[in-house]
C-alpha cells in the first residue's frame, strides 16, 4: 500500500492516543498501555525517542516542537523533553489522567481526570499547577479550539468553557446521543464539535446557542454493518477534523476510518478496513497525513483477544488527498 506506511517499532500493547506536532507535519507521538510514549519521524519511519512511565499512558500531546506531555493511569502529568529525553513530573491528580489539551492562545496545558477535575499547568513556572477546577463528573475527553474548551464527562455531560474565564462553564449540555460518549473533536473553524458514542453514532454540535444555529445540529448512524441479517454496531472511538478543509474523520472498533463532510451530511470516503479496532486517529498540521492507531480496544473483554485481530498492535500513517475536500452542496 503505497498510500500508507506502517511504523516500525510500534508499542507492545494497545495504543491509547496518536498526536501530531502542531508545527512539524512529520513528528508524531504515540501513547500506549505498554507504559510508553514514543516519538516518531513518520517521513523516515524512525522512532526518535521512547519515554517509559510507571503505568499505562492514557493521553499525550505536543506543547511545542521540542516538548510533549503525558497523562498517566498512575495519576501523574509529565513533561517530556524530546531533545534531551528527560521526563519531568509536573504534578498529580487524585485519580488517573484521562485527557490532555493544550490551549495555545494562553500557552497552557490542561489535564482532565477521573477525579472529576480539570487542572491548568504552566510547565515553565516554579510551581507548575496554575489552577484546579472541580467538575460534576469524571472527565472522559477534551478538545480545545481557539479559547473554547469542550469537556466530555460521564453521565453524558458536556461543559463548554472560555479558557480565559474558568469560574463557570459558558454552557452546560447533555449529549445529543443516548449512549456513553467515546470520542470528541472540535471543528477546525471553531464553530462547533463532533461527538461519537459507543453505539455507532456521531453527533454534530454548534457552539452558538441561537435557535437558527442550533437547528443545524444533527446525528447519524455509522460504523455499523448488517451481517447475515444481524445488525452489528461498533463504538466510534476517535474523531479528527481536517485542519484545512474542516471535514472530519471517524474511526471505530469495526477497524474502519471514514471521512465525512458535515455541511452536506455525506460520507466522502471509507478507507480499506484495518486488521483490528482503531482507538485513535490524528491529522498532521498541514493536513497531508492521517495517523491511525490500530489495536484491540477491549470492547469484548479478554474474550476479544482470542478473536481475529485481537493481538494486532500497529500505527499506520496514510497520505490523504482530494477525498478530504468538501463537496459542493447541491
Amino acid at each position: 500500500m503505497a498510500d500508507q506506511v506502517e511504523l516500525s517499532s510500534p508499542p507492545f500493547d494497545s495504543v491509547s492516543q496518536v498526536r501530531f506536532s502542531p508545527t512539524n507535519p512529520d513528528h508524531l507521538l504515540v501513547s500506549a498501555w505498554d507504559t510508553t510514549v514514543r516519538f516518531y519521524d513518520v517521513a523516515t519511519n524512525e522512532q526518535k525517542a521512547k519515554f517509559d512511565h510507571r503505568a499505562a499512558v492514557l493521553s499525550c500531546l505536543f506543547g511545542d516542537s521540542t516538548h510533549a506531555y503525558s497523562g498517566c493511569l498512575d495519576t501523574g502529568v509529565r513533561e517530556l523533553d524530546l531533545t534531551t529525553e528527560r521526563v519531568t513530573s509536573l504534578g498529580q491528580h487524585s485519580n488517573s489522567v484521562s485527557a490532555l489539551s493544550y490551549a495555545r492562545e494562553i500557552n497552557t496545558l490542561i489535564s482532565g481526570s477521573w477525579d472529576q477535575s480539570l487542572r491548568f499547568w504552566d510547565p515553565r513556572a516554579p510551581k507548575a499547577e496554575v489552577s484546579n477546577h472541580t467538575l460534576p463528573e469524571r472527565v472522559y475527553h477534551m478538545d480545545v479550539v481557539n479559547n473554547t474548551l469542550v469537556v466530555s464527562m460521564a453521565s453524558r455531560l458536556f461543559h463548554i468553557y472560555d479558557v480565559r474565564r474558568m469560574s463557570e462553564p459558558a454552557q452546560t449540555r447533555e449529549s445529543s446521543l443516548k449512549f456513553m460518549t467515546r470520542s470528541l473533536a472540535c471543528m477546525a473553524d471553531g464553530q462547533g464539535y463532533a461527538i461519537g458514542s459507543v453505539e455507532g453514532r456521531i453527533g454534530v454540535e454548534y457552539f452558538d446557542p441561537s435557535p437558527e444555529i442550533q437547528d443545524k445540529k444533527y446525528a447519524f448512524k455509522c460504523h455499523r454493518q448488517n451481517i447475515e441479517d444481524v445488525d452489528h454496531v461498533w463504538p466510534v472511538n476517535a474523531l479528527a477534523f481536517h485542519p484545512v478543509h474542516n471535514t472530519f474523520a471517524s474511526a471505530g472498533s469495526d477497524g474502519t476510518v471514514s471521512i465525512w463532510d458535515h455541511k452536506v451530511k455525506k460520507r466522502l470516503r471509507q478507507y480499506p478496513k484495518y486488521a483490528s479496532a482503531i482507538p485513535s486517529i490524528a491529522f498532521n498540521c498541514d493536513g497531508t497525513r492521517l495517523a491511525v492507531g490500530v489495536s484491540y480496544t477491549w470492547d469484548e473483554g479478554e474474550e476479544g483477544l482470542k478473536k481475529e485481530g485481537g493481538t494486532v498492535r500497529a500505527v499506520w500513517v496514510r497520505k490523504v488527498g482530494d477525498e478530504v475536500k468538501p463537496r459542493a452542496a447541491g
